[in-house]
């Protein structure tokens, strides 16, 4: 059944009834299941190219799109395409901000380039839905209007956010937001580059998506339109993965993780990765590869996923005893797959992917028309060299266990990306299994937001970068001061959360993946108690890294104490550690400078300026309100 706009209570800018009208037709999508078939409506011998002809340039083909089994398979033609690029924003308005605008980069003004993409939008056929984008609390009517032999990308974007229904509208439907996807551009007047303008006006967030990438527009740039929202109205769409932990016991510990790209957002709601024995292996050491040390955990705890990578942060929802309280932004979930390297990985993943209830979305998936995509078959990049972010959209719904509505949070983890530190390669990689965090220093990683070593999600990988405040900030379009206040603002409120820091990859001298997220997830859901007692803590070697554990047992095991304190390898010692620290230190310095603004809160000033001048963990520990909390809820 065609649907259009015609009678429906839809109430449409007046530029883009113009394109409607003008266009050679277009079709309203009533569901996700509308956008997967038109992903490869017109698929010859069963692939549907996604090609545009841009002038000058001939024809150029984006994307390559079949319909598997279990759901529709796109891959783009350039390895470019295949993962974010962490400088693809530009603003094209004059409202406050940080970040480059479209004037600046182009010495043009962005109302040509808009104008322009509304007269090349009439040239298409066109597929567009309406959504609400953000959770319950949020609900900010959205619309997306694309290309129509660009459905692979309207279905992924369907799939996040959902699809209203225009049939079943009881009240009129007033967008506030509108993403326009136009792609020859990028080839056009960016030179291949993947551009995101954002054109925040009083009344409508227009948002222009010129690639076919959806983790720069149709993730993060709903994202950021939902940032914005939040300045306007003082809350945070937090940048985390919630899950709740309930223990075999019968515990239940709700958990939030939250980091950089790559910093084990997804991992942390996965089930822990086994050995063929049924053992962790906890790390390996780097330099005598035959050094493993192995952990038994018969039974984990029973995860409930709450969310993947988007939280709202809403004032409506109900915080209790001085916890952080959030539900999901999103409708499903963008699940980097690059770690299922073989069948057998991750067993629960695979079976959510391989015979899901509805179709799914795979990118950077190698499949061919009428197969089953499998998780693990990464489409290359070059010969022999796989793709590093190959992607699933999996819906919330197809996810067993998943909990909906609003949860509160007793434990807030932050993930850092770690390469290996040894006495010959002093680096940042010094952090232990676990630390314990004062909220003020809490904050500070927030700010500094580490993008961390070899980073698979975006395309910059080089070096140690800010993903910056919140590790949203690549996708917020203001002012990183107004973030920084409403963090903190935020950790002031919840003073009962615990904070502790993780890292991944790396543990000093011993290569670890993500065990050391999941071992400590297992540790703190099994504790009687979320909160520390001073007497369980030492301050680090780094003030940086706050307390460090003085012992640490898993199903009655002791973790070796050099995991717990890195200055301890004997591969690494404290000369070494040393310098890693002060390489941390230095990062930590180069970046939080940038906060202060006259617009910074008095506290936050204070945090800040006692970090550069070598604040120590019980420093920090007196900086925030509720800092001397109790030992349990």
């Amino acid at each position: 059944m065609k649907v259009t706009f015609d009678g429906l209570p839809v109430k449409l800018p007046p530029h883009l009834q113009e394109i409607l009208s003008a266009c050679p037709g277009y079709t309203v999508a009533r569901s996700e299941a509308d956008l997967a078939e038109l992903s490869v409506r017109d698929s010859e011998g069963g692939w549907h190219d996604v090609a545009y002809d841009v002038p000058g340039q001939g024809r150029i083909v984006e994307a390559r799109v079949c319909k598997v089994r279990n759901g529709i398979a796109a891959n783009y033609t350039e390895s470019y395409m295949r993962r974010r690029d962490p400088s693809c924003m530009l603003i094209g308005d004059d409202l406050p901000t940080d970040k480059v605008k479209y004037e600046e980069e182009f010495e043009s003004d962005f109302e040509d380039l808009r104008e322009r993409t509304f007269e090349w939008l009439k040239t298409q056929e066109l597929a567009i839905f309406l959504f609400n984008a953000g959770g319950p609390a949020a609900e900010l009517p959205a619309m997306a209007v694309a290309p129509a032999n660009a459905g692979f990308f309207a279905f992924g974007l369907s799939l996040l956010q959902g699809v209203v229904d225009p049939l079943e509208l009881a009240d009129e439907f007033v967008p506030e937001s509108i993403i326009y996807v136009a792609p020859p551009f990028r080839h056009s007047d960016f030179d291949g580059r993947q551009i995101v303008v954002h054109n925040r006006q009083p009344k409508m967030h227009e948002l222009f998506s010129y690639n076919l990438y959806p983790g720069p527009s149709a993730k993060k740039g709903v994202y950021g339109v939902l940032i914005s929202l939040g300045v306007k109205e003082e809350w945070v769409t937090a940048h985390c993965a919630t899950v709740q932990l309930v223990t075999p016991e019968g515990r239940e510990v709700t958990l939030m993780h939250e980091g950089a790209s790559g910093g084990g957002k997804s991992e942390m709601l996965e089930q822990i990765h086994r050995e063929a024995d049924g053992r962790l292996l906890l790390a390996q050491n780097v330099l005598e590869p035959a050094n493993r040390k192995y952990l038994t955990l018969p039974q984990g705890a029973e995860l409930r996923p709450v969310t993947d990578d988007m939280a709202m942060c809403h004032p409506s929802l109900p915080q209790k005893n001085g916890r952080l309280s959030l539900e999901d932004a999103e409708k499903a979930w963008f699940v980097r797959v690059n770690h299922i390297t073989e069948y057998g990985t991750d067993p629960h993943l695979e079976k959510m992917t391989i015979h899901p209830p509805e179709p799914l979305l795979f990118l950077n998936i190698d499949a061919i028309p009428g197969s089953t995509a499998l998780i693990w078959e990464h489409i290359k990049d070059a010969p022999g060299v796989p793709c590093p972010n190959p992607r699933v959209i999996l819906p919330r719904r197809v996810i067993p266990g998943v909990v909906e509505g609003p949860v509160n949070v007793d434990i807030r983890s932050f993930g850092v990306r770690t390469p290996a530190c040894t006495r010959e390669r002093p680096t940042f990689g010094i952090i232990g299994l676990m630390h314990a965090l004062p909220p003020a220093l809490a904050w500070l990683w927030r700010l500094t937001a580490p993008r961390g070593h070899d980073n698979p999600s975006i395309v910059d990988t080089e070096g140690m970068t800010s993903e910056g405040v919140g590790s949203y900030w690549p996708f917020a379009t203001g002012r990183r001061v107004d973030q920084a206040n409403l963090l903190l603002d935020q950790f002031v409120r919840a003073s009962s959360v615990q904070h502790i820091l993780c890292p991944n990859q790396h543990i000093g001298a011993w290569s670890a993946g993500f065990m050391p997220e999941w071992v400590a997830r297992e540790y703190m859901a099994s504790r009687e108690k979320v909160l520390f007692d001073r007497e369980e803590l030492v301050p680090a070697r780094c003030p940086l890294l706050g307390y460090a554990l003085r012992s640490m047992q898993v199903n009655g095991q002791a973790i070796p104490s050099y995991f717990l304190q890195v200055d301890q390898q004997p591969e690494v010692g404290e000369e070494a550690y040393d310098i890693g620290a002060e390489k941390l230190t230095n990062f930590f310095h180069r970046q939080i400078q940038k906060y202060l603004t006259p617009d910074l809160d008095r506290l936050g000033r204070e945090i800040i300026e006692a970090c550069l001048v070598g604040a120590t963990a019980d420093d920090y520990n007196q900086m925030l309100a509720g800092a001397a909390r109790p030992a349990a809820h």
